[in-house]
């Protein structure tokens, strides 16, 4: 599987499809290795200037791949071949990765949601993939490193052995987790998932999959629900065109005789 790099805004990418991920966890498994796969959309691009923690993690990423039209958008801008396919969300991609699980007879396991959503999702997944191995545990306990709480949860998911992990709780809370529990977490693949697992229980109105690869999932997100989102689609945005235009500016400037 041959994944090429890119580099702008100070961030770096993978070009990705939904089954370059698939692949990536087949890999993993095959070489017996542990791959942390991020992602990387607009909310993340302003959480990076924000939360060194964050910029830890993504640096510790074995794959970063887009999530969200606008980072396409962005990265063609700046002259790397981006395409529409490169864009996967997770509801996209967990049919896929479930299917091949279940199939492979891969372990998967949730961490996040609450608990009876948690459940409400893995009762659905099992129903809906005869045969997938998958479990969770709420995402509502205290992360201090080294916290009876945190260690109960490393140990349930360690004696769990999942060749999957998927972790739901949010930006930046879920790669801040990961970053600092690396070292402990029993898994093959671990991925960052969000709210996917509301989604997959009803709790979370789930965007038509065609307004993803033209970049207006946004826009049915924020209507689903404004209180909750108002900031992160019609704030955080402003703060990146201006990163924008910083980097443009300062790339054009003319450098110094030598």
């Amino acid at each position: 599987m041959t994944i090429h790099q890119f580099h702008f805004l100070g961030i770096r990418l993978h070009a990705m499809t939904k089954q370059d991920l698939v692949s990536a966890v087949v890999q993993a498994l095959e070489a017996r290795r542990q791959y942390i796969i991020g992602n990387h959309n607009l909310h993340s691009l302003y959480l990076w200037d924000y939360e060194p923690k964050i910029r830890e993690f993504y640096s510790l990423a074995d794959y970063i791949h887009i999530d969200g039209m606008p980072l396409v958008w962005l990265g063609r801008l700046f002259g790397h071949p981006f395409k529409s396919e490169h864009r996967t969300g997770y509801m996209e991609l967990l049919p896929l990765l479930a299917e091949e699980a279940a199939r492979r007879q891969w372990k998967m396991f949730y961490l996040g949601s609450r608990a009876a959503v948690a459940e409400k999702a893995v009762l659905a997944l099992r129903t809906q993939y005869p045969g997938l191995q998958i479990t969770a545990r709420d995402g509502y306990f205290e992360t201090v490193r080294y916290g009876k709480e945190n260690q109960s949860v490393l140990a349930e998911i360690h004696d769990y052995a999942p060749d999957i992990l998927l972790v739901g709780m949010g930006m930046p809370r879920q790669e801040i987790w990961i970053q600092e529990n690396l070292e402990d977490i029993d898994a093959n693949a671990i991925f960052c998932c969000g709210a996917l697992m509301e989604r997959v229980a009803g709790e979370l109105a789930t965007a038509p999959q065609w307004l993803g690869p033209i970049g207006l999932e946004w826009i049915f997100r924020f209507c689903s629900d404004p209180v909750r989102t108002w900031r992160r689609y019609l704030v955080e945005p402003w703060f990146i065109l201006f990163r924008l235009m910083k980097y443009y500016f300062r790339s054009a400037e003319p450098r110094p005789p030598i």
